[in-house]
């Protein structure tokens, strides 16, 4: 089969979408199939249209559909599509009007879909390996954050919190992400010169990352939202605990009674959190316990076979 993945994010990107884009290929080859990634579907031949995105694919799902009325299509719903756009968007409720299938990246994501749409939803939690750690410095306890500089990601919430913590803390903020947004890059510069417990790395190469996350003692995730977090599929992956915003996408896999939660945009909960997790080895195993809890959704071969069983939905006998 002839299958196309349409996503926003380009070629070279290492923005979410395109990991997730590359990643779903790498799956749909492996079940034997022919896939190609393009920015935005044209006419290319193929038997199968998955458009990552609702809003921002939308062009390419009203193109399909006009030339392909009776064809599968599947829109795979990213983050901001389904907890920022969704509610005000045409765009993005009419691509869900058109998909045979819509898929959400972890179980909360089926609950914020119109009740009309829920039936053709189709979780498909994203998966990981881990990589090989680099350890931290000798004398660091070092917190990863693994986001790009933008305003979704409230990644200096991470910074303030740091500046929160006690003299004796030995606590560092490994930042790595691309700044997106305009003036991101002097902002996080400015707050490196002016916080030594706060480092932004910029954006490195996948692996080199997920390694430095493999090393780290615990993940931090401060977005406002998200659909599912790579970073929080990765960590899982690699056994490393992860404190997160109480948001949708963290939930959805860690269940509401994970114990490193903290509210959106609060640094003082999350300087809390950082200084017991460093000081408290209890409080750390049972951070890393439940984190671990999540593994078994995070495995490549679930992923996979998620994606068969949607196939063969599309496309029975």
């Amino acid at each position: 089969m002839r299958i196309a993945i349409a996503t926003p994010a380009s070629r070279g990107s290492h923005k979410g979408n395109r990991v997730t884009a590359l990643r779903w290929a790498g799956h749909l080859r492996a079940l034997g199939h022919h896939v190609g990634l393009v920015d935005a579907w044209a006419g290319e031949r193929c038997d199968l249209l998955v458009a990552l995105h609702a809003t921002k694919s939308h062009a390419s799902v009203l193109r399909w559909r006009e030339a392909r009325p009776e064809a599968p299509l599947v829109v795979g719903m990213a983050g901001t599509d389904l907890y920022q756009d969704l509610p005000a968007s045409p765009e993005a409720r009419r691509s869900l009007a058109l998909a045979t299938r819509v898929t959400v990246l972890q179980a909360r994501g089926v609950e914020a879909l119109p009740p009309e749409i829920r039936p053709r939803a189709r979780v498909i939690e994203q998966s990981a390996v881990a990589a090989p750690p680099t350890p931290a410095p000798d004398g660091v306890f070092r917190a990863c954050l693994l986001a790009h500089v933008r305003a979704v990601k409230d990644a200096f919430v991470a910074a303030a919190a740091a500046r929160r913590l006690p003299a004796r803390s030995r606590l560092q903020v490994a930042h790595l992400g691309a700044a997106l947004d305009p003036d991101a890059a002097p902002a996080a510069r400015a707050e490196m010169a002016a916080n030594p417990r706060y480092l932004w790395l910029g954006e490195h190469r996948r692996r080199e990352a997920l390694s430095i996350l493999a090393g780290s003692q615990v993940l931090v995730i401060t977005s406002r939202l998200e659909g599912g977090s790579n970073a929080l599929s990765e960590a899982v992956a690699a056994g490393v605990p992860v404190l997160s915003t109480r948001i949708d996408g963290t939930v959805g896999l860690l269940g509401p009674d994970h114990p490193g939660y903290f509210p959106v945009g609060d640094p003082q909960a999350l300087a809390g959190l950082l200084l017991r997790a460093e000081e408290d080895p209890a409080f750390l195993l049972q951070l890393r316990r439940s984190t671990a809890r999540a593994r078994p959704l995070v495995e490549p071969a679930r992923e996979r076979e998620a994606w068969r069983r949607l196939l063969a939905e599309l496309f029975p006998g």
